[in-house]
């Protein structure tokens, strides 16, 4: 028994050695590719591991085309637009240049054809297992073969965003779909683990965007499109429950999101959080952490945050009291300057359209905005003055801010405290909007005209703060040239005919041209 054993040992030790070696000379094949174009032939080497009967050859081919082929991408040396056949790309009059590019283009995409090879091996493997386990829970599903195939997906120095769109046809099988989002959140927690939580930014941008491409079906009568077909105890698998998918769904977001993120990914993932990702979630109350933490990174990912916290309160019943206090300390001058305003101010209404609030907080936000107005420019206050009348309509306690009652030692100095950041706390209701008065002389006549409109009774209907949300400096400006008439005006004084040649020469008196 003892040479036997020997002897199997050595083959193990061969076999790793030449996996080595493989991956090695791939390496050099590839290096010598971008090197030089003369070694462009070196491709057809690569790409021939890809037809390998080895699954660890074909990963490997794999890796080595992903890196010569992005390389490519990034130097743009691929043929762009719609690629003529090979044959004809020989005889056209193409230049060298051109010739070069269309060949790798070709290459570029017969390389393609690697996932899908390795996505059959998956789904023969899962009819003919290579190995006699016990598959009393993952059955015989390929589950270490796809969890090598998300490895090589999420990779951590190249951007695999075309490879995986490429692999997006597959995440609709109920059963890859289901254990690659239980490889993502094993991964996930290796690779950050081992990183210790600092950020990795390729690395955690091909995994969102993986993960954006998943979604759960709604019903579990839609869980049919299985690649392993289970004939035997098909119902005690838990690929074939939807509560098991929204279980790993979930967990494989949240694994995810405990970890810190580049700051341009939070409004990645605030944007199709109500959409793409809470509807798929068991608890989506568990974001909360996540949301908190975007809260604090400030700007347009505060807001959408925001946003997110408000559809866990109205449609997940989250109790988060501190949520008009955070919403009131995000207005500040730089809010009428950003280009976020109109969602900002469309976000705002919608939070402040219940008429249940309490008068304190709604006398608050009035307030504070009233505030901010008076050194806004024109185009935020044709926002911010419907907005507050539309707060006092929705509350008609408000009005004791427009109808102050004065009295003969009335103070000189408005209680309302600006720096105070809870508005149950700032006595806003003890003020009144005198700032309203005051752009009743604004030098923009529709901006006066609109401050004008709070020394009437105010109608019971709202104004639709849509129509002005996307106004610009530009068009404003625009329509009032397009107001004003073009007819003369007599005016009191001389026409100035020549340079320091005015009327009655005022300017000739004081100034000259030497």
């Amino acid at each position: 028994m003892a040479p036997a054993k020997k002897r199997n040992v050595s083959s193990a030790k061969t076999t790793e050695q030449s996996i080595k070696t493989a991956k090695i000379d791939l390496n050099t094949k590839v290096e010598r590719i971008l090197e030089s174009r003369k070694n462009a032939n070196d491709v057809f080497d690569i790409l021939e591991f890809l037809q390998s009967a080895k699954e660890k050859d074909v990963v490997n081919a794999v890796n080595a085309c992903c890196k010569l082929f992005c390389t490519l991408l990034e130097k743009k040396e691929l043929f762009l637009g719609k690629l003529p056949g090979e044959e004809e790309a020989l005889s056209g009059g193409y230049s060298a240049e051109e010739k070069y590019r269309m060949f790798m283009r070709h290459r570029y995409n017969s390389c393609e054809s690697a996932l899908c090879c390795l996505m059959k091996f998956a789904a023969g493997e899962g009819r003919h297992p290579l190995e006699d386990l016990d598959w009393s829970e993952h059955y015989s599903f390929p589950r270490e073969l796809i969890q090598a195939v998300v490895k090589r997906l999420l990779s951590q120095t190249t951007d695999n965003s075309l490879l995986i769109s490429r692999f997006q046809e597959f995440l609709e099988m109920e059963d890859v779909r289901y254990y690659v989002m239980s490889s993502i959140r094993e991964n996930v927690g290796k690779v950050m683990e081992k990183n210790k939580g600092a950020l990795v930014p390729v690395y955690q941008n091909n995994v969102f965007t993986l993960m954006s491409n998943i979604s759960v079906p709604s019903q579990e009568s839609q869980l049919t499109n299985f690649m392993v077909q289970q004939e035997a105890k098909h119902d005690d698998w838990k690929v074939a429950k939807l509560n098991e998918h929204k279980r790993v769904f979930e967990r494989m977001w949240l694994g995810f999101l405990k970890y810190k993120l580049p700051s341009n990914m939070y409004k990645k993932i605030l944007v199709i959080l109500h959409d793409s990702i809470l509807p798929h979630m068991s608890k989506p109350t568990l974001m909360i952490d996540f949301l908190t933490a975007a809260y604090e990174v400030g700007g347009a990912i505060s807001l959408l945050a925001l946003n997110g916290l408000f559809v866990l309160i109205h449609q997940h019943n989250l109790d988060y009291p501190d949520f008009y206090k955070k919403l009131y300390n995000l207005l500040e001058p730089s809010v009428f300057h950003v280009k976020y305003r109109a969602r900002f101010f469309h976000l705002a209404n919608l939070f402040l359209s219940s008429s249940h609030l309490p008068v304190y907080l709604v006398a608050a936000f009035a307030k504070r905005l009233a505030r901010l107005a008076l050194t806004a420019p024109p185009t935020a206050l044709l926002i911010v003055l419907p907005f507050i009348y539309n707060l006092i309509r929705r509350h008609p306690s408000c009005r004791v801010l427009i109808h102050k009652p004065s009295t003969e030692d009335e103070p000189l100095e408005d209680p309302y405290l600006m720096d105070e950041e809870d508005p149950a706390q700032c006595r806003a209701l003890e003020s009144s909007l005198w700032e309203i008065k005051t752009l009743q002389k604004h030098y923009h006549p529709d901006v006066a005209k609109t401050a004008m409109s709070i020394n009437t009774p105010l109608s019971e209907k709202e104004d639709d703060i849509n129509e002005v949300l996307e106004i610009t400096t530009y068009e404003l400006m625009e329509r009032d040239l397009k107001q004003s008439q073009t007819k003369s005006v007599p005016l009191e004084f001389e026409t100035a005919t020549q340079l320091l040649r005015g009327g009655a020469n005022v300017l000739g008196q004081h100034f000259c041209l030497d």
